[in-house]
């Protein structure tokens, strides 16, 4: 586990995608292909963004899948996850070999069972994630199941999560936040090779703390990715404020 600190969070995204970058042309010289996931909401708009603007990588050998989506949103919605991939990465590289979308408005079984058995078969180079104000990462609010082998599963959105969405400015009213939602699970995220989480904000400054600081538990469910070899947290000085021994701010 690495931490890097940033004075805000355009220099957080800017070092996280082109991280991320360096990543994708490494393992595509290596082996010819590569495989992510992409996380969504506030926290990836500046990773995403520099990402998207970097040259020589070549994304007709790139098949990303989706980390998480709402039970029952319309991909029109303004909160849907598929909507944020097309409108901030798909619409960039458009030459992608391939997008695994999450359809909420499917069979939630069937859809598990579909996704499921894709990502099986692509052993994930980098997962591209975040946390939640309540710790969670993907949509594995606490307490989250470290346990499940399912490469994804329903999970109930707790009131915090909820709020969060609200917060963000994606749903009117607490009412209108679904209640569920299909998350990848922890295990599946954590067979990734490398995983980059970025995590701008200070309202994420106490989940970043229970996290890093706490022993690894779900009731804080990013705190799994201590025992991950190849994480990389990218923070900016806020999320990063109630660390104890903060790295050094870049």
């Amino acid at each position: 586990m690495k931490i890097e600190v940033f004075e805000n969070s355009v220099e957080l995204g800017a070092s996280a995608g082109a991280f991320v970058a360096s990543l994708l042309r490494k393992k595509i010289a290596e082996k010819g292909f590569a495989n992510i996931i992409l996380a969504t909401g506030t926290s990836q708009f500046q990773t995403l963004n520099q990402l998207t603007s970097e040259q020589d990588i070549d994304w007709s050998v790139v098949t990303m899948f989706h980390l998480d989506e709402y039970i029952g949103i319309s991909e029109m919605h303004a909160a849907s996850f598929r909507k944020y991939l097309r409108e901030r990465f798909l619409s960039k590289v458009p030459q992608l070999k391939d997008a695994h979308l999450i359809n909420g408005e499917n069979d939630p079984g069937l859809e598990i069972a579909r996704i499921s058995e894709l990502i099986q078969s692509r052993p994930i180079d980098i997962a591209l994630v975040g946390i939640g104000e309540n710790g969670h990462l993907a949509f594995n609010d606490p307490p989250a199941d470290f346990e499940t082998e399912s490469p994804y599963l329903v999970v109930n959105l707790d009131d915090a999560c909820r709020r969060q969405q609200m917060g963000e400015g994606w749903f009117e009213s607490l009412s209108d936040v679904p209640q569920q939602a299909i998350s990848m699970s922890i295990r599946q995220i954590m067979k990734s090779e490398y995983i980059v989480c970025s995590v701008p904000d200070e309202r994420k400054a106490t989940a970043v703390k229970d996290s890093l600081e706490n022993g690894v538990s779900n009731l804080f469910p990013a705190s799994i990715l201590q025992q991950h070899a190849n994480c990389t947290f990218f923070l900016d000085k806020h999320s990063a404020t109630l660390l104890s021994n903060s790295a050094v701010i870049r």
